[in-house]
């Protein structure tokens, strides 16, 4: 069995038994506590000499009463001191502080994260137990979920192929027909945590198919209908998920809902209600991330800083936050701080998104160097997660599109809506390829469908109006331009300031500006990339007049910014591109 090099596993007998009606419950009983012995007789405090006499000598009278005395005097202090120190006869003693292990399995009862320490406590607990009980499916399910767990929380992707192999175990011992749906959902878990959407959705369903009751499906169910751009299926989930599990992770799911629907109010208010309630610290954490998020989203990097730091607080090695706060940090114009906080992110949280990030921001700082560094450890830790199973194809397609090759991008890209991941994020990075690529008619369609959704991004408005604005829809680029800037002025340290020059390009065209004049550039100019021309993809959306095509969303209704292709282009030459 593969043990990791970690911190010495728990006592497998310690720390066992707790109760719970959870979904992974108290592990197996360990053999029964003697209890504590008999009480600390004279041998516990003195050692025996053995030159002493066997029997020692008998005791005066004299010395008989003054112990007597003193005995008397010291009864009538511990009474007085019982009396003082318990005025309360009915007072139970406190309860005992439970341990990692018994922490860690509440965490994952409640659906909620536990605390690094306290899994990694988990897994080595689990750990020693399999190896002396290779029968017990569910420590080997409980044990393959944590692994998932930690490779998501730590980056490491090396932990997905334990999962697996733990919970293929599980199964091999009991099979999910016969009620082991604990390590389906830890499969359903892991496929997430890969990024294989269509594999997590066939999971989700045979145990909800199953067991309809059973809420530890859920989470991963919503996760897989988002990578796949169902998002009816997502809500309808996150009702499912609300009505059979109350608390922090369900509001926390309901906020995303709503984030997801373009209703950033009530968003706010199950966010805020979900930070409210969280009493754990990476609980707490975990929803003062969201509540920054939503600040960053809504355009506040103030409010956005203040958030991440408040969870940075409550958890100082919750490495989201210290990315987001960077982030934040940039777009007020911080950047030696900003650049901190990414190096410091980086370094408990290698995730590559963190990497493109920074690399952009030395980019835009003219750090040449430093960025291309950057840039080269994105690719080797994608290709080193793909060795673990994990689909980096969509944040790959991103990064070739504006630092390498367009038609390997295109391809990528390409490959991951044919394998359904039809989401908005890759709806709208398979749009911006096509449009670099030379082919802005094609990518129109995957554009209009990523900026169609409730929950659309600056970016995403952003590539729509560059699109448009090539195709000679000025009228509807300069909404879409607009409404990127107004929804975050700073939203990427080279793509907005592109944004306010396209914009300022319209505004000059639209008031005759002699063809082939350019307004002032804004922030450094663009990296140059190799265009490759490349046919549009075999089968591309199409838009539907009610609702945005395959996503499940209402359409944009006139006036919220969206636009069709017979809109009418003001008179007057083309703008210059600007990419």
């Amino acid at each position: 069995m593969d043990v990791m090099p970690q911190q010495p596993p728990e006592n497998p007998e310690k720390d066992r038994a707790l109760p719970s009606s959870g979904p992974y419950g108290s592990p197996p009983p360990a053999p029964s506590d003697p209890g504590p012995g008999p009480g600390p007789g004279p041998e516990r405090f003195f050692a025996l000499d053995p030159e002493s006499p066997a029997e020692p000598p008998p005791v005066s009278l004299h010395t008989t009463l003054r112990r007597a005395a003193f005995g008397m005097v010291a009864a009538a202090v511990l009474v007085t001191g019982a009396v003082v120190a318990v005025p309360d006869e009915g007072k139970k003693a406190a309860p005992a502080v439970p341990g990692p292990v018994s922490r860690a399995l509440r965490a994952m009862d409640a659906g909620s994260p536990a605390s690094l320490s306290d899994l990694t406590a988990l897994i080595g607990d689990r750990q020693s137990w399999v190896g002396t009980h290779p029968s017990d499916a569910r420590s080997w399910a409980v044990l393959g979920t944590a692994y998932v767990e930690r490779g998501r929380r730590s980056a490491d992707a090396a932990y997905y192929g334990r999962a697996e192999q733990a919970l293929k175990r599980s199964l091999d011992v009991q099979p999910g027909d016969r009620g082991n749906t604990a390590a389906l959902v830890g499969l359903a878990a892991l496929a997430d945590a890969r990024h294989d959407f269509v594999t997590a959705k066939k999971w989700g369903e045979t145990v909800r198919a199953r067991q309809p009751q059973d809420w530890t499906v859920y989470p991963a169910l919503i996760d897989a209908y988002d990578g796949l751009g169902a998002y009816a299926e997502a809500d309808r989930a996150v009702e499912s998920f609300t009505a059979l599990r109350s608390g922090v992770p369900a509001l926390s799911q309901t906020a995303r809902m709503y984030r997801d629907q373009g209703r950033p109010e009530e968003a706010l208010a199950a966010a805020l209600s979900a930070a409210d309630r969280a009493t754990a610290p990476a609980e707490k954490a975990d929803c003062l991330y969201r509540l920054g998020e939503l600040a960053w989203e809504r355009g506040r990097p103030e409010e956005a800083v203040a958030q991440y730091g408040a969870a940075l607080r409550t958890d100082r090695s919750h490495g989201p936050s210290l990315a987001g706060r960077a982030r934040a940090l940039a777009a007020l114009g911080r950047t030696d701080e900003a650049l901190r906080d990414y190096q410091a992110a980086l370094s408990k949280l290698p995730r590559p998104e963190y990497m493109l990030e920074l690399g952009e921001l030395y980019q835009s700082l003219g750090r040449d160097g430093e960025s291309l560094g950057q840039y080269a450890k994105l690719r080797d830790t994608l290709r080193r997660e793909g060795g673990y199973g994990v689909d980096g194809a969509l944040l790959l397609g991103r990064f070739e599109t504006d630092h390498g090759d367009v038609s390997a991008a295109l391809e990528l890209l390409q490959g991951e809506w044919e394998h359904q991941h039809r989401s908005a994020a890759v709806a709208d990075a398979l749009g911006w390829a096509l449009h670099r690529s030379g082919d802005s008619k094609g990518a129109l369609e995957y554009a209009r469908r990523a900026a169609g959704t409730g929950g659309r991004t600056a970016l995403s408005s952003y590539h729509l109006g560059v699109i448009e604005r090539r195709l000679g829809d000025y009228g509807a680029a300069r909404r879409h331009l607009a409404e990127a800037l107004r929804a975050n002025p700073r939203f990427a340290p080279l793509a907005a300031p592109k944004a306010q020059e396209a914009l300022n390009a319209l505004g000059r065209t639209a008031a005759g500006t002699p063809r082939g004049t350019r307004p002032p550039a804004v922030g450094p100019a663009p990296e140059p990339f190799r265009r490759v021309p490349t046919a549009a993809p075999q089968s591309a959306p199409t838009a539907a007049p009610a609702r945005t095509a395959g996503t499940d969303r209402p359409a944009p209704q006139p006036g919220s910014g969206s636009s069709s292709a017979g809109t009418a282009s003001p008179a007057g030459p083309p703008p210059p591109a600007v990419r």
